[in-house]
């Protein structure tokens, strides 16, 4: 993980206001949206507004993504060609179906990268991986592209296009086809050496069932969440950046293996418990999460 991606906050283009009170939060990323919050009509208007976003405002250390219109569509050819002219960090990919989508977008901005004079490659890609069924099915190819730096995933637009009738249970908790979506998702960026970046949770006024979510996703193996409020990002830094206690027993259990080492161990009991190399693995990634979200030195 070369970047901190915890909380990535979706910011509606063509709305100066919420972009002014985003750039005072502790997300890590901000995504300028050019799909969904911008209704056909405007979309000129917005992605050129947005290319002033790009050119004047100090972004500080939040990294600064533009979720594009798939090129599938009107206007997603368009929305890489003006914002490129000051290129974000990243660009967040909607609806890839399979790897061809992804390499598609790549050329499109090899060659405005060459266009405009920037340095080829600069410029990353996280895709959102399960918005169609197509996507499900070849999830393990499509981070098979250089520019890729993460993967989320999408309940909402996968339910439209399979027909569910709802994507959760009353319990909050999500039916069969979408938690294996979120499973294979997981496996697909981590097997591909990618950050794994959770869904969206819709209903943001309860903040309990959005705790439990980020609780889930973080125990799962996610590194961060996508949000879509400001009062979910605190709950997400926070669930997403190993605690004291975890910190302390990572220390800890470091400790023992040096000590175990030395009498050639490495397996041991360590607090009741067997470990061995998959938990030293643990341990040191909970360092490593701690170290980058500043929690230690």
């Amino acid at each position: 993980m070369t970047r901190l991606r915890r909380a990535v906050h979706f910011v509606p283009g063509g709305n100066e206001r919420m972009l002014t009170k985003a750039l005072t939060l502790e997300a890590d990323a901000l995504v300028l949206d050019l799909e969904d919050a911008v209704a056909p009509e405007r979309k000129d208007e917005v992605r050129r507004e947005m290319l002033s976003w790009l050119q004047d405002v100090d972004f500080g250390r939040q990294e600064k993504m533009v979720r594009m219109n798939s090129l599938e569509s009107p206007w997603g050819l368009a929305d890489l060609e003006i914002t490129m002219q000051a290129p974000p960090d990243c660009y967040v990919v909607p609806k890839v179906a399979s790897l061809a989508d992804v390499l598609a977008v790549d050329e499109a901005l090899t060659g405005l990268e060459r266009r405009y004079g920037f340095s080829e490659g600069g410029v990353r890609l996280l895709l959102v991986a399960t918005e169609v069924p197509q996507a499900v099915l070849n999830i393990a190819e499509l981070p098979r592209c250089e520019r890729v730096v993460a993967m989320t995933w999408g309940a909402e637009d996968l339910s439209a296009a399979i027909g569910a009738r709802r994507n959760r249970e009353r319990d909050g908790t999500y039916l069969e086809v979408f938690r294996y979506c979120r499973s294979v998702m997981l496996l697909s960026a981590v097997a591909a050496g990618v950050q794994p970046v959770d869904g969206v949770y819709v209903d943001f006024r309860d903040e309990a069932a959005f705790r439990r979510d980020c609780e889930i996703g973080a125990a799962m193996g996610y590194t961060g969440k996508v949000t879509i409020h400001p009062n979910q990002i605190p709950i997400v830094n926070e669930c997403f950046t190993p605690s004291a206690d975890e910190i302390a027993e990572a220390h800890e259990l470091l400790e023992a293996l040096e000590e175990n080492r030395k009498r050639g161990r490495m397996a041991f009991s360590f607090k009741g418990e067997m470990v061995d190399v998959p938990h030293f693995e643990r341990a040191r990634n909970i360092i490593e999460r701690a170290r980058q979200a500043g929690v230690i030195d």
